[in-house]
Order: structure tokens, then sequence, then C-alpha cells
């Protein structure tokens, strides 16, 4: 069993590439400790075995972009990279919500190539801190499915699109 303990942390194709970000590099965490107290039980893992960990996008970026809209998470799950919003849901926050998601793009583009090879499609995810007051046939949501935001109650690994 040590083996198998030793290969799959040298096989974290995820932990790779964050550290291999630049910007990101030292907030690797194993699991999701990299999110703040209370957020990671919107986070349900199948297999935990396959997670390889987490990084806070947001505060690792702070100082290189102290004034954008930054979005929040990248967890790794059986060598992907899935990026999570974790923010109030009211129609008054999709501009912002769709805002951090176009930084989110360019940053992966331009500062992070390799966790965006990881990611296993071009959808961002938006999870409501609390109740989500957006309707599901309302215009913002429309507008959050043409930013390739999903709005979802619960993230769960493996992702189904």
């Amino acid at each position: 069993m040590e083996n198998k303990t030793i290969k799959s942390q040298t096989d974290n194709t995820f932990r790779k590439a964050v550290e291999n970000t630049p910007e990101v590099c030292g907030g690797y965490r194993a699991g999701l400790q990299a999110l703040k107290e209370g957020e990671s039980q919107l986070i349900a893992v199948n297999n935990t075995r396959l997670l390889e960990g987490s990084v806070d996008i947001d505060a690792c970026t702070l100082k290189n972009h102290p004034n954008e809209a930054r979005w929040d998470y990248a967890i790794g799950y059986e060598s992907k990279a899935y990026f999570v919003e974790i923010h109030p849901a009211d129609t008054s926050n999709v501009n912002e919500v769709i805002k951090k998601a176009e930084w989110l793009k360019q940053w992966l583009k331009t500062k992070a190539p390799n966790l965006k090879a990881l990611a296993p499609n071009h959808t961002y995810y938006w999870i409501p801190s609390g109740r989500c007051n957006i309707l599901k046939n309302s215009p913002q949501y429309k507008r959050l499915a043409q930013s390739n935001v999903l709005l979802i109650s619960r993230f769960r690994m493996p992702v189904k699109d």
C-alpha cells in the first residue's frame, strides 16, 4: 500500500500543473483544504482517492491582480481541473460572476496554460454561497450559459455535463 501512496503523489497531474504555474505555485493544498472554512461542504466527492487537491486562485493571484475580479478555486480530480466560484447567487451578482469567468479565461490562457490543459471542458461552475435567486428561465441564467458558467447548487465529482 505504501508504494501506491508514493506513486499517487508523484503522478498527481493537478499538483504538477499548479506547481508549474508561477502565480499559484505555492497555493497547492491536498484535498479540498484550499477552500475557505465551510465551503468544502458544498463539494461532494464520490471517490476521495481520485481527488488530487485544490488551489485558492483568488488568494494566490491577489498580489498580481489586486483590482481584478478573480475566480475562486481550481480543484483537481482524476487528472482534470475544475474551476469553481462560490458566491452569493442573486440576479445582481450575474455580471460580477461573468466578469470573474472572463478574467479566469484570460488568466488560464496567458498565465496558467498547464491548468487550462487539464480542463475537461470550458465550463466554469458557480455554486451559490447561500440561497439561489436566479431562475433557470431568466435572462440572467441564459447570459451565464452563454459565458460557459454553470450555476449549480451542489458540485459533485466526477462532474457529468
